[in-house]
């Protein structure tokens, strides 16, 4: 008996060390899953306590509290404590991301330090010898550790401290003028620092949060300010409302649009630097209304189309199809869905699988939300007769073997995408329709000859967004069998003990919620739904041959979720049709 655990542990020891063995022998986490966590947290090159807290393998606290336990350092509560600015800038911000380690007070020539891995010693050792103090472990729980950063290489980076100083400046304080002097003013006399502060300070704050969109809204005698989280707008400002205009003139400075014009609709770009190695755009968009000008920043992180097929939350079957017509060398792929459902995301994501040095890819977008290198990527500008349909023209003349069109708005350009598709190219593309089978008799209603439409396009792609429970509140709910069926669970899942979850809200999510997953219909054109569409069939005679088929509808896709325990029924719900 003793010989054998003297072998399991040997053979822990000689595969895993540190945190991770400490983990597994106590239980935390077993072996096979830490094996599996360790190779994922180097292949994404995040931390391993990140990949464990993400996946749902460890939660924060225990792997925080068998830490602590085990090594004999003190654990503490990051909620109960705030960081000390000074002691920040004792180590340098390089640092602080490298190894996920922070600083949090000084007692003479002591530095305390937040650490999610106390075994970390080389990185402990490295702030050490850079600080020039003695240094003294505290472990935290790593989810806490990582908002906790987030908002210290804020203040430690010079643009981002400059940007931030003075943001708790109350705005009643503000030199409040009125709007129509804007006109008369120069940048300069636009750039009062409490507006910029203010308006810098609500842009970091929506990045920090995770926002996708920030809305500036001027009523009558109220003025607010929202953000779009997971899909849900809420309020986080309600500064006067005689600021509005204020407000709006520093904005369209940032985007250099024109702050004299103020009838008619502008659209413009901010970027924001965070980083040496990081920046932010944002898409601006500014509407007249009756007390003004309300701005609309949509937020456009890079990294979001870098996430990877694996995270965008289809099913293994969806996701094995969509990479299959990928691979093939003609054809159209269109993906459908309301805004904001994450079509752009998907298409980037179908775009960096295709990006290799052997692919010309050539884009034409209504602009060009992500930057992708490797991809020849064109802004339509229909004022010079840069349309969409002007663009593939002449993507057609330079050698193409992937064309994205960032939407088929019209005839001219569904005919010249199919033509493409036709002749050797493979040709992505996006429609607004409510899901697949509707997506193939809106080509008809445009004009698309029905033959064109079934001999070029290969795979459609419906999708929603739906928010993902938080992992850390979440709380099993007790619903009736009758219920369930009602809702379109089968029989089997109402009877055979499935297990429902619904939201409950704590200080790590919002109203329950944390992220979004894609609920995703995804249909491949076949030579059954090829003949109703030469016989002028509806979408409805497409569905129920796609449903023959095994094709799941966004319904179906979405009660897989809720049965994963991912999202809830309620959400579920609000984003597709029962």
């Amino acid at each position: 008996m003793n010989e054998t655990v003297s072998v399991a542990v040997g053979g822990l020891r000689a595969g895993l060390g540190g945190l991770p063995q400490r983990l597994v022998l106590d239980g935390v986490v077993d072996e096979a899953a830490m094996l599996e966590a360790m190779n994922a947290a180097q292949e994404r090159k995040i931390t391993l306590v990140s990949q464990l807290v993400e996946t749902g393998a460890a939660n924060a606290r225990e792997i925080a509290v068998a830490a602590a336990n085990e090594f004999g350092v003190p654990l503490l509560d990051l909620d109960a404590v705030t960081p000390d600015l000074e002691t920040l800038k004792v180590v340098s911000d390089k640092l602080l991301a490298r190894h996920r380690m922070l600083p949090l007070y000084r007692r003479g020539k002591k530095l305390f330090l937040g650490v999610a891995d106390p075994t970390h010693l080389h990185a402990v050792d490295e702030i050490k010898f850079q600080s020039g103090l003695g240094v003294e472990v505290v472990v935290v729980e790593d989810d806490k550790l990582q908002k906790a950063i987030d908002q210290a290489l804020e203040q430690v980076d010079n643009q981002i401290s400059q940007l931030t100083s003075d943001t708790d400046v109350g705005l009643e304080t503000l030199d409040v003028g009125a709007a129509d002097e804007i006109e008369d003013k120069t940048d300069q006399d636009v750039e009062d620092a409490p507006i910029v502060r203010f308006v810098n300070k609500v842009m970091l704050d929506a990045i920090r949060r995770g926002a996708s969109d920030i809305h500036f809204e001027p009523y009558e005698k109220t003025y607010r300010v929202r953000l779009r989280m997971d899909g849900v707008l809420k309020e986080i400002a309600q500064p006067p409302a005689q600021l509005g205009g204020k407000l709006a003139a520093r904005l369209k400075v940032m985007s250099r649009l024109d702050i004299a014009e103020r009838r008619v609709p502008q659209d413009g770009r901010i970027k924001m630097r965070l980083s040496k190695t990081r920046s932010i755009d944002f898409r601006v968009s500014t509407c007249p209304t009756l007390f003004g000008e309300k701005i609309v920043l949509r937020i456009l992180d890079p990294s979001q189309a870098m996430l990877g097929i694996d995270s965008l939350g289809y099913e293994p079957f969806q996701k094995a199809l969509y990479e299959e017509y990928l691979e093939k060398p003609q054809g159209m792929i269109l993906v459908t869905g309301p805004t904001g459902s994450g079509k752009t995301v998907s298409l980037y994501t179908g775009l960096n699988i295709l990006n290799r040095e052997g692919t010309n890819i050539s884009t034409a977008e209504d602009p060009a939300e992500i930057n992708l290198p490797g991809v020849n990527q064109v802004n339509v500008n229909p004022k010079v007769g840069l349309t969409f349909a002007a663009a593939m023209r002449s993507f057609l003349r330079q050698d193409p073997d992937v064309i994205m069109v960032g939407e088929i708005r019209d005839l001219e350009t569904a005919e010249i995408a199919i033509k493409a598709a036709q002749t050797g190219h493979l040709v992505l593309s996006t429609l607004h329709t409510n899901d697949a089978p509707q997506t193939l008799t809106r080509m008809v209603d445009m004009g698309v000859k029905p033959y064109a439409i079934a001999t070029s396009v290969n795979l459609i792609i419906a999708q929603r967004l739906a928010r993902k429970l938080c992992t850390q509140c979440k709380q099993p709910l007790d619903v009736p069998a009758e219920a369930l069926l009602k809702e379109g669970f089968t029989e089997e899942d109402a009877h055979g003990g499935m297990k429902l979850f619904g939201p409950v809200g704590c200080s790590n999510c919002t109203d329950g919620y944390k992220g979004r997953t894609g609920i995703y219909q995804v249909m491949p054109v076949s030579p059954a739904i090829a003949h109703i569409i030469l016989a002028d069939g509806n979408a409805l005679q497409i569905g129920e041959q796609a449903a023959r088929e095994g094709i799941w509808d966004l319904r179906r896709a979405g009660l897989e979720k809720v049965k994963a325990g991912i999202t809830s029924l309620e959400e579920i719900n609000s984003v597709t049709i029962d």
